[in-house]
């Protein structure tokens, strides 16, 4: 069998047409964007700005609302932090969600023994956030609501501008961690009345290491202390010499998206709604995690009764998926995702991540079926006891 990947949730390959855009700024376009006294600086300060309007389009902001990070980690921590140190005199509660990346839930983790309250909100079953236990959460002295715009393991995609609307009724402001859905649905920042969004490159066909976090400045204009001291660079937030090359391919990979990501995203769905038809075609005991909608359209998370997901994960062999986060994908625990929808136990660790991307092909989709049937079929005979019928494959 050929290898296929199938973990465009973890990372995804650099676009060829964004490494053309790179290259020229590793070489004979090599400036300091800070260097405002010859053409060198002025052409990386040019390039820069130009990444900056992509991407704030993207998401329909303004350029001016756009810093530059080295990733999604890196704006979560800015924004937080930020925020809880801007707003001290207003209070030092801050509400967030039992399915938010180790970025956002460490930080509170923190937060909380240094004598800030976090209040950790459950999601349904089916992944979505439970708005009235949201509402309920939002107090006098909340100063940040922090909820992610699509999981990054069951790919549902939550509602921004109804959290939006709870923060901001209760005198709080919004964040979202958007990484896994920048570039794969559309986000509008102005629509949703999002505060702070932060957004990573290497989760839509960009470099590692290049990343953005969008502070809003109009209505209200929001001020947040940096974290990072130095040279003053991106309007004294984020001091450091600028990534130029990972800048320009952040904004090229943004542009692209925002061009194509419509016609992509039908194809992917598609392809990924073939893929979950023809596994429970073939395997009894299959379980969707999350709802299906509304949903990434390239994210499939399944569990398969009968197997063990790391065994089944050995099994696959040239097939690469995960059982969750990419953060956390050699622990064998229950993820805290599926804890929190209630799938624990057998059905937790039994779950398989499938990410479909850019080059993912209906041969692909076929490769995968035929490899997750045949190696959840032979987990299952192994496991059933002596002279037990196996259920697997049967339909």
């Amino acid at each position: 069998m050929k290898p296929v990947y199938l973990d465009y949730h973890a990372t995804t390959p650099v676009d060829p047409r964004v490494l053309d855009a790179m290259l020229p700024y590793f070489t004979e376009k090599f400036g300091n964007a800070a260097s405002r006294q010859h053409a060198w600086g002025w052409e990386a300060r040019d390039a820069v700005d130009a990444a900056r309007a992509r991407v704030a389009a993207l998401i329909n902001a303004s350029a001016s609302e756009i810093t530059f990070t080295s990733g999604a980690s890196e704006s979560n921590n800015l924004a937080i932090k930020g925020v809880v140190a801007s707003r001290r005199d207003s209070g030092r509660h801050v509400v967030t969600s039992a399915v938010e990346h180790k970025s956002v839930l460490d930080v509170c983790k923190a937060f909380a023994s240094d004598g800030c309250e976090v209040t950790v909100v459950g999601v349904r079953p089916d992944g979505m956030i439970d708005l009235d236990a949201l509402e309920r959460a939002v107090r006098p002295g909340t100063v940040l609501v922090s909820v992610m715009a699509a999981n990054n393991e069951i790919g549902t995609i939550q509602p921004l501008a109804e959290m939006a609307r709870i923060a901001h009724a209760g005198g709080a402001l919004f964040h979202t961690d958007a990484a896994q859905a920048a570039g794969k649905i559309p986000l509008d920042v102005v629509a949703a009345d999002v505060d702070l969004l932060s957004l990573t490159a290497h989760k839509f066909y960009g470099p590692k290491g290049s990343g953005a976090l969008f502070i809003r400045r109009r209505r209200p204009r929001l001020s947040i202390p940096a974290q990072i001291a130095g040279g003053g660079q991106e309007g004294g937030l984020r001091s450091g010499t600028l990534n130029v090359p990972g800048i320009v391919g952040l904004g090229t990979a943004a542009e692209i998206c925002r061009l194509e990501m419509g016609a992509e995203a039908a194809r992917l769905a598609a392809l990924r709604d073939r893929l979950l038809q023809q596994l429970t075609a073939r395997l009894d005991g299959v379980h969707v995690n999350g709802t299906m909608t509304p949903r990434l359209p390239h994210n499939l998370h399944v569990s398969f009764d009968g197997v063990e997901g790391e065994a089944l994960l050995m099994a696959l062999g040239d097939l690469a998926v995960s059982t969750g986060s990419a953060c956390s994908s050699g622990s064998q625990a229950v993820s805290h995702v599926m804890e929190a929808i209630g799938a624990t136990g057998d059905r937790g660790r039994a779950s398989i991540r499938f990410g479909l991307g850019r080059a993912t092909s209906d041969d692909d989709i076929a490769v995968a079926v035929e490899c997750v049937t045949s190696a959840v079929s032979s987990l299952r005979r192994r496991s059933a006891p002596a002279g037990a019928a196996s259920s697997a494959p049967g339909r």
